[in-house]
């Protein structure tokens, strides 16, 4: 793993996920979860007493995390395989759910988005925190059809993030239940 990977999952990416929100003890949905670039450091973050629920819907990179997590002792991340929300999942669940460079065309259509946003609000606490990185769609796009679904406009911050294996500044949008 590059020095700044290594950075990111033990230094930056934990200062990020400070910043937008996350805390010691929460539970936390990452969904499109990759090979973990916000779930290691969430881990971090949320330490024994919280939880990840780390959603992708490839098996080989879910198993990437894993071993990824293992090595670096992390025994509160739940994998799931999947690419849809679990309907199995209570309501009101999550503390924070992470959406970064999930919503968009190329893996769902805006009527899928819809859905998936509402299962969303069903699984997340009242005044939980949506944080969305809207990568290859437009932000205002992405701000109505939240607001439709009921979600609350918080803020956006423009920060230095990992995608694809590189530093970028990007947006972050955050919303709250």
């Amino acid at each position: 793993m590059g020095d700044y990977l290594e950075r990111w999952l033990t230094d930056e990416g934990i200062r990020f996920l400070r910043d937008i929100g996350l805390k010691e003890g929460q539970i936390v949905l990452d969904f499109g979860s990759g090979i973990g670039y916000y779930t290691i450091p969430a881990a971090r973050i949320v330490g024994e007493n919280g939880r990840i629920y780390a959603i992708d819907k490839e098996k080989d990179v879910i198993d990437r995390l894993m071993e990824k997590a293992r090595k670096m002792n992390l025994n509160n991340i739940k994998p799931m395989i999947a690419d849809r929300i679990d309907r199995k999942l209570r309501n009101e669940f999550f503390d924070v759910v992470l959406l970064y460079d999930v919503l968009h065309d190329y893996y769902f259509t805006k009527t899928e988005r819809m859905k998936l946003l509402e299962e969303i609000y069903r699984v997340l606490k009242y005044n939980g925190l949506v944080s969305v990185y809207p990568k290859h769609i437009d932000h205002q796009e992405i701000i109505l059809e939240l607001e439709k679904t009921g979600f609350h406009f918080r803020d956006k911050l423009f920060k230095k993030l990992i995608h694809y294996y590189l530093y970028e500044n990007g947006l972050i949008l955050n919303f709250y239940k």
